[in-house]
């Protein structure tokens, strides 16, 4: 039996953790899309999903588990088949003294728990799960992507197999690969063709990792079928194409772009996994916190000035503008957009997207945009002179501006912009704040231990008078007593010691110091400088401070910031 909707309002909306209309208009969106109301609740980011479920569980009576983060052991999933598990709701996670660990999303279903017992063959412990919990553990039956794409592979080798049906299995190929791609977390899926075969490469959590080779006869079958699904030209084999694809990936409907480009042995094939789930990030989900986040709310607030994000390519940029403009978007106000591509479709907002074949450049479309009566202007990037004048020049005339721009840092954004021939003053009195930011890999939660540095880690550090000084600080300028974290490796993060990624953060805020600077033209290693005196944490000290938080580790936060 469900939690009823009379019980779960006054468990939310009572104490304060969502508002009254927030959880009328969640009840009504989940009656016209007929979805559960709890599901609804996560996707408007109005509560995390361990949070809601823990919630309900206590009202329910029962522990609660958090399938993201439980070891489920391989033995007992097979317990239960995959088929009752997915029905019933219910997943076997491991063996207790007091009987079979189980988690369930109607942990007092007694029917439910007594067909179990019997299937089992001994007592069962219910705990409560959510549905999207249930969605992470049903991934672990499935049989492994080469398993699957070799049994495929035996079909188109079959010369004598009808058309239609090798058809079908073309299609199934491309799809079994998107959705181990989606489940494997990855950003990108490479299709990289050689002299005999075909390469299947994932990037995930920004590192590329081969995944398994397919004979090259077969490349034509996968290429089309994916120019079919992008409505891209088939025939066309010697210029590059871009185009867009929606894939259901069971959970949700992801959204794929997909770049194919002529290369010396065939067609290279890139696509850009774009899950719904990162239009849900906020700020603080970001990696954003502490002085960082309150710079960044601040400058949201002002109702005119720009805001520029900079890093280099896959640092996260968009992303971060995507979940300002989440918490911007809002029906008074008018919000437009020019990008190159539009990665997410977000309603509410006029998005233009860049097309060189009719001539419609970031500058073309943001004169456009400008006469559109927005309050709010996100420009993909800022590439030219003729771009950065116009968006300066919005910002000036009382619209806030957010965009990004490739610098190395937050300091260097400065004198770009005097590059790009923007006045002195009007750099000064225009910019907002400058986030910089690196993605790093987050320590696996699961496999997370403690270790006191190595000798080759302290001598590292020993040679880095800025590492010297964070310690300093922190009081602890003994090295040799620092303990921070790894991941030893388990399955869960493939035996990376990693899983997931986060965001280290430099936003300088622009002071009256910082513009005194800027009218003198000064480099960006003396505003760099006036910055870090004025209090700003520079990347390096984000980094460190969530390695010895556990979040990440030296290794990485090293390798980012290219010490």
């Amino acid at each position: 039996m469900d939690i009823s909707l009379g019980k779960l309002k006054n468990l939310l909306v009572g104490p304060g953790h969502i508002s009254e209309q927030d959880f009328k208009d969640a009840t009504e969106e989940a009656k016209t899309t007929k979805k559960d109301l709890q599901v609804v609740i996560v996707e408007k980011n109005l509560l995390k999903d361990a949070q809601l479920g823990r919630l309900v569980a206590e009202e329910l009576g029962f522990p609660f588990i958090d399938l993201k983060k439980e070891k489920v052991d391989n033995t007992t999933l097979r317990l239960i088949p995959e088929l009752v598990a997915k029905s019933k709701g219910v997943i076997a996670i491991a063996r207790e003294k007091d009987g079979v660990k189980v988690g369930m999303i109607h942990p007092n279903d007694l029917e439910t728990q007594h067909l179990l017992e019997k299937r089992i063959g001994e007592p069962i412990v219910p705990h409560f799960i959510t549905k999207r919990g249930l969605e992470v553990a049903l991934a672990l039956y499935r049989a492994s992507l080469s398993d699957e794409f070799h049994s495929i592979v035996e079909q188109l080798r079959n010369t004598e197999l009808p058309r239609e049906q090798r058809n079908q299995a073309a299609k199934s190929m491309v799809d079994t690969l998107l959705l181990y791609g989606y489940q494997s977390k990855a950003s990108d899926i490479h299709i990289e063709p050689y002299v005999k075969k075909i390469m299947v490469r994932f990037r995930i959590d920004g590192v590329m990792h081969d995944v398994l080779e397919i004979p090259k006869e077969l490349a034509d079958l996968i290429l089309i079928r994916l120019k079919i699904l992008a409505r891209l030209r088939t025939d066309e084999h010697r210029a590059a194409q871009d185009g867009k694809l929606r894939f259901d990936a069971k959970s949700e409907v992801i959204d794929i772009r997909i770049s194919i480009a002529p290369v010396t042995q065939g067609e290279n094939i890139v696509m850009r996994l774009l899950s719904a789930q990162n239009r849900q990030l906020n700020l603080g989900d970001l990696g954003l916190i502490g002085k960082n986040l309150t710079k960044v709310k601040r400058a949201i607030k002002k109702p005119y000035g720009m805001i520029l994000v900079t890093g280099p390519t896959g640092s996260g940029k968009t992303t971060t503008l995507y979940a300002i403009i989440k918490i911007l978007n809002k029906r008074e106000i008018h919000i437009a957009t020019i990008e190159d591509p539009v990665e997410y479709d977000i309603e509410g907002i006029s998005q233009i997207q860049v097309n060189t074949q009719t001539n419609l450049t970031f500058a073309k479309g943001l004169r456009a945009l400008v006469r559109q009566d927005p309050d709010i202007i996100m420009v993909g990037e800022i590439r030219d002179e003729e771009t950065a004048g116009i968006a300066v020049n919005s910002a000036m005339t009382g619209h806030l501006v957010l965009s990004t721009i490739h610098a190395n840092d937050s300091a260097t954004t400065l004198p770009r912009l005097l590059d790009m021939k923007i006045e002195p003053f009007l750099v000064a009195s225009t910019i907002n704040v400058v986030v910089a930011q690196r993605l790093v890999r987050k320590v696996c939660e699961r496999c997370r231990v403690s270790y006191q540095l190595g000798d080759e880690e302290k001598r590292l550090m020993d040679n880095e008078p800025a590492i010297q000084q964070f310690f300093k600080v922190r009081g602890s300028g003994k090295i040799q007593k620092v303990y921070l974290y790894k991941g030893k490796g388990c399955k869960v993060c493939g035996n990376t010691g990693y899983d997931g990624r986060t965001g280290i953060f430099e936003v300088l805020e622009m002071t009256e110091d910082i513009k005194k600077m800027i009218l003198k033209r000064s480099s960006s290693d003396e505003i760099m400088a006036v910055a870090q005196r004025s209090g700003m944490t520079t990347m390096l000290e984000d980094g460190l401070e969530k390695a010895l938080n556990g979040i990440t580790t030296l290794e990485e936060v090293l390798r980012v910031t290219k010490m």
